[in-house]
C-alpha cells in the first residue's frame, strides 16, 4: 500500500512539473483529489490493510494530500504571477503624460443669488414657504384685490391654461395661500419661477424669478416695511447704498412704492451708467398690504396690518454682477457661466 501511495505521488509530481497553465492544474486537482478522483480510489482499499497499519497508511495519505494539494497552489500562483508581470508590460501606464483638466460645477449665478436672497432673510427671522407654479385666477388676481378689467389679466399678458388655472405671474399668490392656512402673525419669504408674456430683449424674459415677503401682525406700519428694506439693501449690496421710495401703484398695496438704489457703478456721484443721475433701475416695488386682501384671506383688517415687497432676481442678479443682458442668464453659455 505504502508502496502504491508512493507511485502516485511521485506519478502526479511529474505532472504537475509538466503542466503548462492553470487550466491543467485544475484537472489534476480533479482527477487526483477530487471525490471520484484516484487518492479516493485508495481509500476504499483500506479494507485490505490491517487495523495496526491503518493509522499509519491514512496519515500517509493525507500527508501526500497536502503536499500535492501545496505544490498545485505554488504552480498556480506562479503562473498567475506570470500573467501579472505580462499586463503589467502590456498595459503600462505613462503617468507623466498630461492629463485633461476636468472642469468641476457650480451654483448657477441666478440659482445662488435666489439662496443668498433666502438666507438673508432667514436670518432676520422670516420663514421660507414655496408655492406651485400653476395658480389659479382665484389666487394670483381676485384675492389680490386685481380689478377684472386690470391689464395684467389679459391674455396678452398672461398664460392661462383655462378659464380657472394659469402660469403665475408672481410669487404673491404664496402669500394669499399663507394668509388663508395660518394665522398672525405672519413673517414669510417665497422665491421661485414666474411667468408673464413678455417679448425678450436686453431685460426682458416670458420666464423669470421673484422672491416676495410678507408680514402680517398687529401695529404692523411703513416704517416697519422702510426699515426692513433699509436694512435689506444696506447688509446685501454695501453699506454705502442709498434708498429712494417713489409712489406707486399696485392693487394689493397702500400706500404703495417702488424702491431705487444708488448706482453700483459710481455709488451715486453720477456716471455714464446712470445717465448722470447717481441712481440705478428700480430694484422693487412694495406698500402696505391692501386691508382687501387682508379680508379676502379671513384677516380682520381692523386689528391686524401687514407689509409686503417683491423683486425680481434676475434683476438683482444683473445688478449684483454688473451683467448686461438678460439672455445671458438662460443661454447656459459655458464662457459667461465659468466667470461665477
Amino acid at each position: 500500500m505504502k508502496e502504491l501511495i508512493s507511485n502516485l505521488r511521485k506519478k502526479i509530481i511529474s505532472e504537475i512539473k509538466e503542466s503548462v497553465d492553470k487550466n491543467s492544474l485544475e484537472e489534476l486537482k480533479i482527477k487526483y483529489l477530487g471525490k471520484k478522483g484516484e487518492f479516493t480510489s485508495v481509500l476504499r482499499n483500506m479494507a485490505n490493510v490491517s487495523k495496526e497499519e491503518r493509522p499509519k497508511i491514512g496519515e500517509l495519505i493525507n500527508l501526500t494530500k497536502q503536499e500535492i494539494e501545496n505544490l498545485i497552489n505554488e504552480k498556480v500562483e506562479m503562473f498567475n504571477k506570470i500573467e501579472l508581470e505580462k499586463r503589467i508590460k502590456e498595459e503600462t501606464i505613462d503617468v507623466t503624460i498630461n492629463k485633461k483638466t476636468i472642469d468641476m460645477g457650480h451654483r448657477h449665478p441666478l440659482n445662488k443669488t435666489m439662496e443668498d436672497l433666502e438666507n438673508f432673510f432667514i436670518s432676520m427671522g422670516f420663514s421660507v414657504i414655496e408655492g406651485p407654479e400653476i395658480e389659479t385666477v382665484e389666487n394670483n388676481f381676485n384675492k389680490l384685490n386685481s380689478p377684472m378689467d386690470h391689464p395684467s389679466r389679459d391674455m396678452s399678458d398672461t398664460f392661462y391654461i383655462d378659464k380657472e388655472l394659469l402660469l403665475r405671474t408672481h410669487t404673491s399668490p404664496v402669500q394669499i395661500r399663507t394668509m388663508m392656512t395660518t394665522k398672525p402673525p405672519i413673517k414669510m419669504v417665497s422665491a421661485g419661477r414666474t411667468f408673464r408674456f413678455d417679448e425678450v430683449d436686453d431685460t426682458h424674459s416670458p420666464m423669470f424669478h421673484q422672491i416676495e415677503g410678507l408680514v402680517v401682525d398687529e401695529n404692523i406700519n411703513m416704517s416697519n416695511l422702510i426699515d426692513t428694506l433699509n436694512t435689506f439693501i444696506k447688509e446685501f449690496f454695501g453699506k454705502d447704498m442709498k434708498t429712494r421710495y417713489r409712489p406707486h401703484y399696485f392693487p394689493f398695496t397702500e400706500p404703495s412704492a417702488e424702491v431705487d438704489v444708488s448706482c453700483f457703478n459710481c455709488k451715486g456721484k453720477g456716471c455714464n451708467v446712470c445717465k448722470g443721475t447717481g441712481w440705478s433701475m428700480e430694484l422693487l416695488g412694495c406698500g402696505m398690504v391692501h386691508p382687501n386682501v387682508l379680508e379676502a384671506c379671513g384677516i380682520d383688517s381692523k386689528k391686524y396690518s401687514g407689509f409686503a415687497f417683491g423683486m425680481g432676481i434676475d434683476r438683482i442678479t444683473m445688478v449684483k454682477h454688473k451683467i448686461n443682458n438678460i439672455r445671458l442668464l438662460y443661454d447656459n453659455d459655458k464662457r459667461f457661466l465659468e466667470q461665477f
